[in-house]
């Protein structure tokens, strides 16, 4: 028994270890081979999204982000090439539309009178002086902001004698030129949402302005400078809503409505105003493009006008042509569809 103690018992252990010892090296540095160069086969298919032409209704409208402003200051102009004779209002007066501000005079060039009496002698009088007088007035209801003149200040025909800034607002916001595609016809006027105000309201007279080139604001054309973000649109509240200079809110702007019109999505059709393409899937499907007429766009979904109908399938996503891809284009090669996610999968397709 001493000797299954002393020597055998040991020797087993350190056999046991060794073996342990030689699987771990193997398992670690000699993989087996045949694991290793094993073909990763791919199992997933990705089939074209395909979506119908639908009927329903579409509303386009365009929300802008806006801010109540002052409106401008209006000039009042001198009408006479002459000199100031009187002022009737201090700067910081309220006006009326119509109430006179100032008195211009102009004196009136007159020939000397000469008399010669009996007896041949000749004398020359000046006449009294005449004077022709124009008024200015006030162009608009509102407070006289700035007084530049003196009484006896000489003035010339257009000169700003004073400055009337009226009571009235209006509701601008910036509009990117793309924007404008969606708009059909042209808007009179919007609804407005102000932060913290009053209840929605329709602010009128409404104009989209895009600057000339060269073109600049001035007091007289308010909202003429270029803006940063593309055209201003500016529209008039309306007196009776109580609004401050310097609020925000929300402009929308109505781009159309349509009842019982053909509808896909915008992921599906090439362009977004009047005509576009989109990719029809036949019966035996195979893929055609086909040019289509296009109308409203709410931003999700866009009418078809003309070039399809109701039932047509067509691919959801359009087609992006892999540039990589020699053999792209009408033949073999590759179909390239892009994802919602924005990624693009591209699969073989044939000619024909």
């Amino acid at each position: 028994m001493g000797v299954w103690r002393r020597w055998i018992f040991p020797s087993l252990r350190i056999v046991i270890f060794a073996v342990i010892a030689i699987a771990l090296v193997k398992v670690a540095f000699f993989p087996d081979q045949e694991a290793g160069n094993e073909a990763v086969v791919p199992t997933g298919n990705i089939d074209d999204q395909v979506v119908s032409v639908t009927t329903g209704n579409i509303a386009n409208q365009i929300e802008l982000a806006a801010t109540v402003v002052a409106d401008p200051a209006v000039a009042a102009k001198a009408t006479l090439v002459g000199e100031v004779a009187e002022l009737h209002v201090k700067e910081g007066a309220r006006v009326t539309a119509g109430a006179v501000i100032a008195t211009l005079r102009k004196e009136i060039e007159q020939e000397p009178i000469v008399r010669t009496d009996a007896e041949g002698n000749t004398t020359t009088t000046t006449p009294a002086a005449k004077y022709r007088t124009a008024q200015v007035t006030a162009p608009a209801a509102g407070t006289v902001s700035s007084l530049p003149m003196v009484v006896g200040q000489a003035v010339a025909i257009g000169d700003p004698v004073a400055q009337v800034a009226p009571d009235t607002f209006s509701v601008t916001a910036t509009i990117e030129p793309a924007q404008r595609f969606r708009l059909t016809e042209e808007p009179t006027e919007a609804r407005v949402s102000v932060t913290g105000g009053p209840d929605e309201f329709t602010c009128t007279a409404l104009r989209i302005i895009t600057p000339l080139e060269g073109q600049s604001s001035t007091p007289d054309n308010p909202g003429s400078g270029a803006t940063p973000g593309g055209p201003t649109v500016r529209c008039a509240v309306p007196g009776d809503v109580r609004v401050f200079a310097g609020l925000g809110g929300k402009l929308m702007l109505p781009g159309g409505s349509a009842e019982n019109a053909l509808l896909l999505p915008v992921t599906a059709v090439k362009g977004s105003s009047q005509g576009g393409s989109v990719w029809v899937v036949t019966a035996d499907g195979t893929q055609e493009k086909r040019d289509v007429k296009l109308g409203l766009n709410d931003g999700r979904q866009v009418q078809i006008t003309e070039g399809l109908a109701e039932g047509d399938s067509v691919l959801e996503f359009i087609p992006v042509e892999d540039p990589t891809n020699p053999g792209g284009g009408n033949g073999g090669g590759e179909e390239c569809i892009e994802q919602p996610d924005g990624s693009v999968v591209c699969s073989s397709v044939q000619e024909g």
